[in-house]
């Protein structure tokens, strides 16, 4: 198995139809411990029943990157249970629900700061304190979207704030390179989580991706997480800094 003996973290489990338990699912099935993180008490009982529904060890902690002092929690809970990690999977991403009203013009000082805070600097400021864990070397992998790229209606502050992302994936990248860590990003094609429900046309984005894209189908989550676990595994070894589009190819097209 692709990630036999091995050990993760994925942040980010809301509840079982999210990616990233579509990525915990494929990861353990893989043959990986995991620790599962979740944002908040409200989604804990449900978040540890996931945890439990996995064929291999696994544990679910909060985690809020809100702060330093909950990262720093979260990782006091981490080193309980896990002495290393090899692998992690960063599936945040947040914006005010009124930042993806109306148009990117409007976007206020706070709210562009939120998104940028906890959808692209999380990532660093898990990174480190996922390193010193990593003392053997070991994969990271972010979600990312095509509105980093190009202009997606609706998806406003949260396409500066996946540019970050992406941009940040290549500076940890060269950063971690000597340390033999991996920093990647997966740019999914639109997915129906509760998440997406958030934003405005969100069916009107899977029926253009479908009529459009080479393949004339949406992305789900198990090709999202099957991508995410060759990332994670051996078998990508010599790739790092890089944005895998899972999107049955529609970012190619100029349509």
């Amino acid at each position: 198995m692709l990630l036999e003996d091995k050990a993760g973290i994925i942040f980010g489990v809301a509840n079982k139809r999210s990616i990233a338990y579509g990525c915990a699912q494929a990861a353990s099935a893989a043959g990986a411990k995991v620790i599962l993180t979740y944002q908040g008490e409200r989604l804990a009982d449900g978040v540890k029943k996931l945890a439990d529904a996995l064929p291999h060890e696994a544990i679910a902690v909060p985690c809020d990157v809100g702060s330093d002092e909950g990262i720093d929690a979260c990782f006091e809970e981490v080193r309980k249970h896990f002495d290393h990690l090899d692998f992690a999977v960063h599936s945040i991403a947040y914006a005010d629900r009124a930042e993806l009203d109306g148009q990117f013009l409007e976007t206020s000082r706070a709210g562009f700061a939120r998104a940028l805070e906890i959808s692209s600097w999380s990532l660093a400021g898990l990174t480190q304190r996922i390193v010193p864990m990593m003392r053997d070397g070991g994969s990271i992998v972010t979600m990312s979207y095509m509105g980093a790229e190009k202009v997606v209606p609706h998806y406003n502050v949260m396409g500066p704030a996946k540019a970050a992302l992406e941009a940040s994936v290549r500076y940890l990248a060269y950063d971690l390179g000597p340390q033999n860590i991996r920093v990647n990003a997966i740019s999914a094609g639109p997915v129906r989580t509760l998440a997406a429900a958030g934003i405005a046309g969100f069916n009107t984005m899977l029926d253009v991706m479908k009529e459009r894209s080479p393949l004339k189908r949406n992305t789900n989550i198990a090709e999202v997480a099957d991508a995410t676990v060759f990332l994670l595994s051996d078998m990508s070894r010599g790739i790092t800094g890089t944005t895998l589009h899972v999107d049955s190819g529609y970012n190619i097209t100029s349509l």
